[in-house]
């Protein structure tokens, strides 16, 4: 069983107009009360939920980076659509440098069809999108070891790219999705961590299994990657059932019911969780964890 550290996805979006007021400041006092105790910080990559208020990604990082600096941080993860790979690469070591270290880089193939349109965005077929993806991991992957840089790929290509001053050593290259196909492969070919999140232990087995079958095939070590899960989590001892229960797979119960299900997710080698309280602002949740789950699991 592995001892894994924790990191706190933060809530980008209020429930409507009149608590955007709040939202700011509830994200801040649970991130204060997480200090010396969580190590990361992690931050969504998304620019709408149909007409909910929601911070932007990036500009989110760099001013939490800034004002907390007992921190790691990360997106969970990029939308390599957004953003030209270059720029993404260059973005990530200008972070990494002026942060001295605290930053992760993660970065996925993205998947919310509505925000692509609403931006202007074209909307391929997924395997279009993680071909992208691969292209865009290695032009990160280039820019951050040479200089200047060069590639060419089927989706995108840089000429005599310069990403100075090169990260050394580079960001850990976090790669989000559970694809078994196409996206693991991806993660075994370039991915420092890989992350799935909102399933069970069951599944994320599959998943790790579907990983080390494509490191055995790209002759990557498969133990040289780092698992991570992302846990939407309801913990209560009063057996109150969860708002949006039938949504994203929960990791839901009482304290004790709760850390026997992350003990199974450590048992299969995840090394980091990142976790979302869905009761968010109410901090009953985070207090249980802090109180009687976390100390089971360290």
């Amino acid at each position: 069983m592995t001892k894994p550290s924790f990191g706190w996805v933060i809530t980008p979006a209020a429930k409507n107009a009149e608590d955007v007021g709040n939202l700011h400041q509830d994200n801040q006092r649970f991130i204060e009360k997480l200090s010396g105790k969580f190590d990361m910080i992690w931050v969504e990559d998304h620019f709408q939920w149909n007409d909910r208020p929601v911070v932007e990604c990036w500009t989110t990082l760099v001013f939490l980076a800034s004002r907390y600096p007992e921190f790691k941080f990360g997106p969970l993860v990029l939308g390599q659509s957004y953003r030209n790979p270059a720029l993404t690469a260059k973005m990530f070591a200008t972070l990494y440098w002026l942060t001295e270290g605290r930053m992760v880089a993660g970065i996925g193939a993205g998947w919310k069809e509505d925000e692509y349109l609403s931006y202007g965005w074209p909307y391929p077929a997924a395997k279009t999108r993680i071909g992208e993806l691969e292209d865009a991991v290695q032009i990160i992957r280039s820019m951050w070891s040479e200089s200047p840089a060069n590639f060419k790929g089927k989706y995108f290509q840089i000429k005599d790219a310069y990403c100075e001053p090169i990260p050394h050593p580079h960001p850990p290259l976090l790669i989000a999705g559970g694809g078994e196909q196409y996206t693991l492969r991806v993660v075994a070919k370039y991915g420092d961590w890989m992350n799935v999140g909102f399933c069970n232990s069951e599944t994320y087995a599959q998943k790790l299994e579907a990983l080390r079958r494509h490191c055995a095939d790209v002759g990557r070590d498969y133990d040289e990657i780092k698992k991570t899960y992302f846990a939407f989590t309801s913990i209560s001892e009063d057996k109150i059932e969860p708002p949006g229960k039938n949504g994203p797979y929960l990791l839901m119960g009482t304290a004790q019911e709760v850390t026997k299900e992350f003990k199974q997710f450590m048992d299969l080698g995840v090394e980091h969780f990142m976790i979302r309280f869905v009761d968010f602002p109410a901090t009953q949740g985070l207090d249980l964890f802090l109180d009687k789950v976390m100390p089971e699991l360290s």
